[in-house]
């Protein structure tokens, strides 16, 4: 079996987009992906977040490595053999940044060692691990190989007889008139062992250390430095070893062993942030994901940048479920402001979204479309760099979405038009909406609208609901159920006692 990538399908590898897609900040996924990636920086898994399948199938191929690491086992053993690869490259790193030659030869030895133990400990992991993805059983087999190649074996040896023979070497160094020479240990006593004994018995308790650690990194003295240059004259063979190492494997790093390293980071990331999503009792899980089948469904869904932004609050997170059957394609939400419907339009691009990387999705259940370019209108401020007004800004937007979507594409359009008449914002909706149903596109389109809700067979009408018995009380639930904003309106005026008859009565 052939290995790759855990994050492509052999011969689906797609070239990472280099810029955030223009929809992410409507979405709020610009703050859930920085969050996502907030201390994994140095994999620069951007990219890799900003790049959505094409595939269902590369889909799958994801998922089935999600689901191999989410056993607590198993990502143990894969964040170890990470923070060990981390700590080579911080030792390749130190080798950059010292003075003297046989101090850069030691740290990477040193990064050596521990590359050899982290790929051998792994391989051994993996083979204790119930695998099931395609993915990971690729690798483990391909580690099998690789730890058995007469290369890697040799590496390993050559490396652990270099430590061994410089880890045996003594010698003294004699310090007299501030000056210093080093000769070969000859069995002289070693008087700071001498000194501990001497005045261990005057020891009454443990004191404070004011030893002094010096940090990592460092350096070594002029002075360490012409000792170690004494003692390489002493012992020419065992330095000559370390020459011979260092020139033959200056990079050590296999290829494909720094892929994975950095690919398993995406999905490390996305668990570790939904564990604490997790344990607050809120669902997620693997959704069904078509190219071809628009008859898409979700059940308990929520918004995740608001149940990240959350997560240390009381406050619950509301579920909501929607559906689109048949002919339907566009989900039309009306009802109060403040009442959930922009957080609905966001949570349904986000799962669309996160399906399209192959990680589990904000819900209980879902069955999602594997959609080509997603398009999102939310209001923005007036810019007057281009001296546009806000509704001829709004065409020109929607003008330039319109002409670059496809049948496939997925539109989330947040209350447009309000800067025009109630009459101009109905014909111009209404035009751009048969516009995207002609094109047989899918989609959310929140509105004050309440005639759009039953345009065609294509639209279903979603509602967000309020309290029955006090409509200032928003319940966060939006259910489908044809509009009834003007209930919701006179409900609201005979509460603040603001309907005709009222103000009639106050006034007389």
């Amino acid at each position: 079996m052939s290995f790759h990538s855990i994050l492509w399908m052999e011969k689906e590898v797609q070239s990472e987009t280099m810029s955030q897609p223009d929809f992410f900040p409507d979405l709020n996924l610009d703050q859930v992906v920085e969050a996502i990636i907030a201390s994994k920086q140095e994999y620069n898994l951007s990219t890799v977040f900003w790049t959505p399948l094409r595939n269902a199938e590369t889909i799958r191929y994801r998922q089935e490595v999600m689901r191999d690491l989410e056993d607590e086992v198993l990502m143990a053993h894969i964040k170890k053999f990470a923070e060990k690869i981390r700590t080579v490259r911080c030792y390749l790193s130190l080798v950059e940044k010292l003075d003297f030659d046989y101090h850069r030869k030691g740290w990477l030895l040193e990064a050596a060692l521990v590359y050899s133990e982290a790929i051998t400990e792994l391989a051994h992991d993996l083979e204790q691990a119930s695998l099931r993805s395609r993915g990971l059983l690729a690798f483990r087999e391909w580690m099998n190989c690789y730890i058995q190649s007469q290369t890697f074996r040799s590496f390993v040896t050559e490396a652990q007889q270099v430590k061994q023979a410089l880890s045996e070497l003594k010698y003294s160094i004699i310090i007299e008139s501030g000056k210093f020479k080093v000769k070969r240990y000859e069995g002289e006593i070693d008087y700071s062992i001498e000194v501990e004994k001497t005045f261990e018995k005057l020891r009454q308790r443990d004191v404070e250390s004011y030893l002094w650690k010096f940090p990592e990194g460092t350096g070594m003295s002029h002075i360490e430095a012409k000792i170690l240059e004494f003692v390489a004259r002493l012992y020419p063979e065992a330095f000559a070893a370390l020459n011979h190492f260092c020139a033959n494997h200056a990079y050590f790093i296999n290829e494909l062993i720094q892929s994975f390293d950095r690919e398993v980071h995406f999905y490390i990331s996305y668990l570790d942030f939904i564990a604490e999503l997790k344990r607050r009792g809120l669902p997620f899980c693997y959704p069904e994901v078509s190219s071809m089948d628009k008859e898409i469904f979700v059940r308990d869904g929520f918004d995740i940048a608001l149940a990240h932004a959350l997560r240390h609050s009381e406050t619950s997170l509301i579920l909501n479920d929607f559906s689109l059957k048949g002919p339907e394609r566009l989900i039309v939400v009306t009802g109060p402001n403040q009442g959930g419907k922009t957080t609905f339009a966001r949570m349904f691009g986000q799962l669309h979204y996160f399906s399209s990387l192959g990680c589990p999705v904000p819900a209980r259940e879902a069955r999602l479309f594997l959609f080509d370019k997603i398009f999102t209108h939310f209001e923005k401020k007036e810019d007057i760099s281009n001296l546009r007004g806000k509704l001829e800004d709004d065409l020109v937007r929607i003008h330039n979405m319109v002409s670059h979507a496809t049948p496939n594409s997925l539109f989330i359009l947040n209350e447009i038009f309000t800067s025009a008449t109630l009459e101009d914002a109905v014909l111009l909706s209404r035009e751009i909406m048969n516009r995207l149903m002609s094109l047989d596109i899918m989609g959310v389109w929140v509105t004050f609208l309440d005639e759009l809700a039953t345009l065609s067979e294509k639209t279903v009408s979603m509602v967000a609901t309020v309290d029955p018995h006090d409509p200032t009380i928003r319940t966060f639930k939006i259910v489908r159920k044809p509009p009834d904003g003007l209930a919701y309106t006179l409900s609201l005026t005979k509460k603040y006692q603001l309907t005709y008859e009222q103000i009639k009565k106050r006034v007389h």
